[in-house]
């Protein structure tokens, strides 16, 4: 019997767990993730043209779910299986634009910025994520930092994507106009890596804010917090809007530090767009000002309307 818990399904990049798990959290109802990989052949093959089969799996898992949460183009396979293995009796909902019919979910949660359309499609303001004001508001005392009568600045940095390749130059250029424009005698910048942060980048991090500022050596989630809690400014590398979407739900003002794109992305473009025709984002450049904005909280405005949804189909 199919216990009222969802499954969340991904392929475990950071992006995607925080929005199934935030989307799970702010149902309040209890989770488990399976980290989903695909046999060669069809790893390299597209949804639409990808036969829906759990066999298409390298490792087979059990579903005692009735909720199906999952995020990304690798998870849509075993989500339809098992919509048509269990049928009404699961609820799938879908992360991102699935690149399938959306007659295969029972909702589909898409960022405005992918602008697709449809009467199971729910949109969201960036990315749906896991953090939370109280979580992060927790974690304040984290970072042991000593008192000083400065501004801190959380300069977040991301990584490498099929648009941003973080070429040498790239981030000898974003780490000098972050290290120049928020001086020490002012300032007080705290580098966080992501999941996504090559050692190459780590190490430059280091050499350049070590000095006078504070670096995140490792990947810390608590830290991660701790900076967006204490920080007065925050910077996030243009690469991720996962993290730009989740630094939203402080209200501070957010600097995106804009590198040289291999090609253009009509997603990222009106991602840019959105954030900052609503007053959350602005991008770096040679001044610093003060803005505020209402704090985005979109995956608890969301899951109010999921819930409906799930009443009426007897999920819950």
């Amino acid at each position: 019997m199919l216990e009222l818990k969802a499954l969340l399904l991904t392929q475990g990049m950071h992006g995607m767990v925080s929005q199934v798990e935030g989307l799970a959290k702010a149902l309040k109802i209890s989770f488990k993730h399976q980290k989903i990989k695909l046999k060669p052949l069809w790893n390299l093959i597209p949804p639409k043209l990808t036969p829906i089969s759990e066999n298409l799996l390298t490792e087979k898992f059990v579903c005692d779910s009735k909720i199906i949460i999952s995020c990304g183009r690798k998870s849509v396979i075993p989500s339809i299986a098992l919509k048509k293995r269990f049928g009404k009796e699961i609820f799938n909902i879908h992360i991102q634009d699935p690149k399938v019919s959306f007659d295969h979910f029972d909702i589909i949660i898409s960022p405005e910025h992918d602008n697709i359309k449809g009467d199971n499609v729910i949109t969201s303001k960036g990315a749906i994520h896991y953090l939370t004001k109280k979580e992060i508001l927790d974690n304040s005392k984290y970072l042991k930092l000593e008192k000083e009568k400065k501004q801190i600045v959380a300069f977040i940095i991301g990584g490498p994507n099929k648009n941003y390749n973080y070429s040498e130059e790239q981030i000898h250029y974003t780490f000098n106009k972050v290290k120049t424009l928020f001086t020490p005698d002012k300032f007080k910048i705290i580098v966080v890596p992501s999941y996504r942060t090559p050692e190459r980048v780590m190490k430059k991090a280091f050499n350049t804010f070590n000095f006078n500022h504070y670096v995140v050596k490792t990947i810390d989630k608590k830290a991660y917090l701790g900076s967006l809690a204490i920080a007065d400014y925050i910077v996030v590398t243009c690469d991720s809007t996962s993290m730009i979407s989740e630094s939203a739900v402080t209200g501070k003002p957010i600097y995106i530090a804009m590198m040289k794109s291999n090609k253009v992305s009509k997603r990222f473009k009106n991602f840019y767009n959105q954030f900052k025709n609503l007053g959350i984002t602005r991008e770096l450049n040679d001044s610093i000002d003060n803005w505020s904005y209402d704090k985005l909280d979109e995956v608890n405005r969301i899951a109010p309307i999921i819930k409906t949804k799930m009443k009426l189909n007897g999920i819950i």
